[in-house]
């Protein structure tokens, strides 16, 4: 049953005026609780999510780690790991109980970037008799690789990338294409193509532009394959926050995606999908979107709930949203 007009003004007149504090005091109680749960739970991998080049776990209630797991190989994205993200990710975009989504690597490093071994007779001795047909299975295998990260951007659930040691070539990329981005004091950032004499072409130069909002810091950076120390990324914006080691940054990654999940799924999924698409549009174009996709979404029971909660001076992570 709708809930009328002057009652709902009411509670949010009487939340603005009296409970900023109150969320602000909140927010800071429940991410330091937070982090204490998700540094005890012990994860639990998903049944659905078996792959041979990432592992997936329940970090925590709503909350999904996704872990490059080829430690041994530096976690170099081989054959199997652009076919199993893509899959992935696909299925934790469908998944209506998770709601923030970690993305991590096993080992020493984030990523070594891509296999070159595994793949070099794909990209080195592709199939086709002519010109032609070589370039049309060349672009097809592109627009597969491509899609590897765009899964990322397009899963309506907040992916927080955690990055400790390397983070090279393919997985700058990766990281782009994330909402949010953590690193260790010890990461470093590599956009390795030049070195290996090509140019990168699996989102880096279409994303990072966008993300880090200097387009000659960009170019110097694809251009020299220099290393990208931790402090520049977070000075440039390309993370929001450094860590001394591995075990801190992934706390706190938990935390994020804990406090992420306690909110309407409603309002962060639709969210998401706004920030990128005004992204890539005009103001005018985005507002016009944002106007059409809230004529609905305004209609939420999970507004009530929110307010309600805040009026009655209670944690925001005791509303019970229903799964999206």
């Amino acid at each position: 049953m709708p809930v009328p007009l002057s009652s709902l003004l009411f509670l949010l007149s009487s939340e603005l005026r009296g409970t900023r504090q109150l969320y602000f005091n909140v927010s800071l109680r429940s991410l330091s609780s937070s982090a204490q749960e998700a540094s005890k739970r012990i994860p639990e991998e998903v049944s659905d999510h078996n792959y041979e080049s990432i592992q997936v776990t329940s970090a925590q209630k709503h909350v999904l780690h996704v872990q490059l797991n080829r430690p041994e190989k530096r976690n170099a994205m081989n054959r199997a790991f652009w076919r199993e993200l893509v899959e992935c990710f696909q299925k934790i975009s469908k998944d209506s109980d998770c709601r923030a989504v970690v993305v991590s690597g096993a080992g020493k490093m984030f990523t070594s970037g891509i296999d070159l071994m595994d793949m070099a007779s794909d990209i080195l001795q592709p199939p086709g008799d002519d010109v032609a047909r070589i370039a049309w299975y060349l672009r097809d295998l592109i627009s597969r690789y491509q899609k590897t990260f765009t899964v990322i951007e397009k899963c309506p659930k907040p992916v927080i990338a955690a990055i400790h040691g390397g983070c090279i070539g393919g997985g700058v990329d990766l990281i782009s294409a994330c909402d949010i981005r953590y690193c260790t004091q010890d990461a470093f950032f590599q956009v390795k193509e030049v070195d290996v004499g090509l140019a990168a072409d699996v989102g880096t130069l279409q994303r990072l532009p966008k993300v880090i909002g200097n387009r000659s810091l960009v170019n110097e950076l694809t251009f020299t394959a220099r290393k990208m120390m931790a402090d520049e990324a977070l000075d440039s914006g390309l993370v929001s926050r450094v860590f001394p080691d591995k075990d801190v940054m992934l706390n706190a990654a938990f935390a994020l995606a804990a406090d992420i999940s306690s909110k309407s799924p409603v309002a962060v999924q639709g969210s998401k999908i706004n920030l990128i698409y005004s992204r890539d549009h005009s103001v005018d174009e985005s507002l016009d979107y944002m106007a059409t996709w809230n004529m609905s979404m305004l209609q939420t029971q999970d507004i009530i709930k929110s307010v309600q909660a805040a009026m009655e001076k209670k944690d925001s992570k005791s509303i019970t949203f229903s799964k999206l």
